[in-house]
């Protein structure tokens, strides 16, 4: 256990007339739970839950200025008339009472007004486009995910206006309204959004801006609009509410996007317009491209830079977001960079963060494994979910109801089903016993660490766990009958992960055909002669014996200089697994040929973070070909015929990463013996860590 201190994270902060008691920001997060613009009950809680949790500042979703008109969704709260005053301010008493500030964000979505395209309205646009975005992404998503997508905008295509002098008047007088509901709900701030390429975002940045008028041209022209807004919110509630303003510190994926010299330049004219506070953000221009680079970014502090060169010239406080980690906003903070922390998925995965680092228990923060699972629900108007935290939108699973019996509970498996299992008992009151094969815990995760270097941190935070609850486990134990009834259990969880057979096509039992069962084998030091060759073996056994292998990290790094496989590896698959392993291989030097059976890669990988995999392998070098059908494994190719052409190519090894399936026969065995017996994870339904982790909860929450 490792004891971290957050005493700047942890200080209270003031933003304009606003105090907060810790650094901690929620940003924006949309829910998509309101009824036609009116804040239910499950909005409230959410928020509570983080407020609860210990965030200084909750930030609201997107709320409509102009509600319908101007919105992306009718699950959008709205601003525009005074019927949603009530829900805004039962929204504000509630997180007051919790310990916290609310501020609510507005907007105008401007040419994403998803509701206005759905309605047949045209959405208001600084001008017409002339450019179109790159979708051939969107190969990659399945006809289901493509019909959601279209059912959001009702299938109809996007009319843009141009907007005039007077829907410009319009566009402030509604801002400042709004900005006047938002003050008589009690609320402490209002967040003007100027980025993710909704209204005042567009107007700002010259490739969307190619207007002649005194709203176009200029950097101080193009900022003309957003500036005019922030002046009338602040003329009307500035004495009332803080008001914090978002912008882009930079736009990415498209030339003439906004500059970070000229973020810093709109910033300061923001200031001087009445913001109190400087909220960066990114954006990537292409949201079927882009989008992980911005607003939902892979790389971890994506935007602390260009925070921090904001922050040199303005003289209001700075928040930072964009995978702000506690210990990179703790140290930023420290270093004087930036003034606020924003955390916005990583406070979906356990809201409790902020009370958990104050009381020192770092240990204890469940991490965000950034797989997209929650914002890929945004594409479809829908309320998003969390892989890690089956409570997020449905808060009302907490706190876990104490068992009314203690049992003790034999669990099967240490992987993430296992592990989570385990934990959620013990927490319940159970008494529980883990036992596995392996000499380690993590079952196939520890595995995917290797690709998904994200997955370490929920590892981490496994073991952790395991410790912290003195949960007992067995581990290097083989489960048989008769192994389970010598622990005496009232009931037994297995939770033995998926088996990944070898291809039954010609050639699928050679030597040098591995599967992902075989590959872990050999990473583990468990594998056979006969399994992954003697040499590979051996050195799996080397390793094993060493300890080395035991370090996800120093495998990863290990394996960019050494790897002991030929030059020219296949793979055959392209769903998570498969991809993920082949852009592994091409990083390290190996000529890697995918084959997918069938259109769309990295299921089910969520669309943003599948959409950026397969240009990232593509850009790595991997070969890949989908719809094929292999046709025979050789020692030395691969062949398989596309269209109605034949193929090969060269494999000093082959990694067959399709095959996956759900199979329990231990739990067969142990209904037989006359055992009370219970399946989760990938051994009931192959559904990886999302899986494993919500079908834990469904059977360990009513044991």
């Amino acid at each position: 256990m490792t004891t971290k201190t957050f005493p700047h994270l942890m200080a209270p902060g003031r933003i304009g007339p606003m105090e907060t008691t810790n650094r901690i920001v929620l940003p924006a997060m949309d829910m998509n739970v309101s009824e036609h613009g009116e804040i239910e009950q499950a909005e409230i809680d959410h928020y509570v839950a983080r407020a609860e949790g210990g965030a200084g500042l909750i930030i609201t979703g997107a709320c409509a200025i102009a509600f319908p008109f101007g919105a992306a969704s009718m699950k959008e709260p709205g601003l525009s008339e005074d019927k949603f005053i009530p829900g805004l301010k039962a929204l504000a008493d509630a997180v007051h009472a919790a310990g916290s500030k609310l501020c609510i964000q507005s907007t105008h979505h401007g040419k994403v007004a998803r509701v206005d395209t759905a309605n047949g309205r045209p959405v208001l646009a600084p001008n017409q486009p002339d450019y179109k975005y790159d979708m051939s992404a969107l190969a990659d998503s399945t006809p289901a995910e493509l019909g959601k997508m279209g059912a959001a905008t009702a299938g109809k295509q996007i009319v843009y206006r141009d907007m005039t002098a007077e829907d410009i008047s319009w566009l402030i007088e509604t801002w400042a309204d709004a900005a006047e509901r938002i003050a008589k709900s009690g609320a402490d701030a209002i967040e003007i959004h100027a980025a993710h390429g909704y209204i005042l975002g567009v107007f700002l940045n010259q490739r969307d801006n190619k207007r002649t008028d005194e709203y176009g041209g200029s950097l101080a022209n193009r900022a003309r609009l957003a500036c005019e807004v922030i002046k009338a919110v602040k003329e009307r509630v500035g004495n009332q509410l803080a008001i914090l303003v978002r912008v882009s510190g930079e736009e990415y994926g498209q030339e003439g996007g906004l500059s970070l010299e000229e973020a810093i330049g709109a910033s300061k004219m923001f200031v001087q317009a009445g913001a109190d506070s400087i909220h960066v953000t990114g954006w990537g221009r292409n949201p079927f491209d882009n989008f992980t680079d911005g607003p939902l970014p892979n790389k971890v502090g994506a935007y602390l830079e260009n925070a921090a060169e904001i922050k040199k010239h303005v003289s209001v406080p700075v928040i930072a977001v964009g995978r702000m980690l506690p210990e990179i906003s703790e140290k930023a903070l420290a270093a004087g960079q930036i003034d606020f922390a924003a955390m916005g998925r990583q406070l979906l995965a356990d809201p409790e963060l902020p009370n958990k680092i104050r009381e020192g228990k770092f240990d204890q923060v469940r991490p965000c494994i950034n797989c997209y699972l929650c914002v890929a629900e945004n594409f479809f108007d829908d309320t998003p979910f969390c892989a890690v935290n089956p409570a997020l939108g449905n808060e009302a699973l907490l706190p876990l109801k104490p068992a009314s019996a203690t049992k003790h509970v034999v669990v099967v498996g240490a992987g993430p089903a296992g592990l989570e299992s385990a934990r959620v008992l013990t927490e319940r009151g159970h008494r529980v016993t883990v036992i596995d094969k392996s000499d380690r815990l993590g079952g196939t995760m520890w595995f995917s660490t290797m690709t998904t270097p994200d997955n370490e941190r929920l590892l981490k935070w496994f073991k952790s766990e395991i410790k912290r609850l003195n949960i007992a486990v067995k581990l290097n134990t083989k489960a048989t009958v008769e192994s389970i009834r010598a622990l005496h259990p009232d009931q037994v969880i297995v939770a033995t992960g998926a088996v990944r057979p070898k291809p039954d096509f010609p050639g699928g039992d050679l030597p040098n055909v591995q599967t992902g069962d075989t590959l872990r084998a050999m990473m583990l030091g468990t594998a056979t002669a006969e399994e992954a060759g003697a040499v590979l073996s051996t050195l799996g056994k080397l390793g094993r014996l060493s300890g080395v292998t035991k370090s996800p990290e120093f495998v990863r790094q290990f394996t960019k200089f050494w790897l002991p496989m030929g030059k020219n590896v296949v793979v055959i698959g392209g769903s998570l697994v498969g991809l993920e392993l082949a852009e592994f291989l091409a990083e390290r030097g190996r000529n890697v040929t995918l084959l997918h059976e069938t259109q769309q890669l990295g299921l089910p990988l969520a669309m943003p973070r599948r959409w950026t995999a397969v240009k990232d392998a593509t850009e790595h070098g991997v070969k890949i070909h989908r719809n094929v059908k292999i046709t025979r494994i050789t020692e030395k190719t691969v062949e398989w015929i596309e269209g109605e052409q034949s193929f090969s190519a060269p494999a000093a090894m082959v990694v067959y990463a399709d095959g996956t399936t759900s199979a329990a026969p231990l739990a067969d065995e142990l209904r037989e013996a006359g055992f009370a017996v219970d399946v989760v994870g990938d051994a009931g339904e192959v559904n990886y860590i999302h899986g494993a982790i919500h079908s834990s909860w469904k059977v360990t929450t009513e044991v």
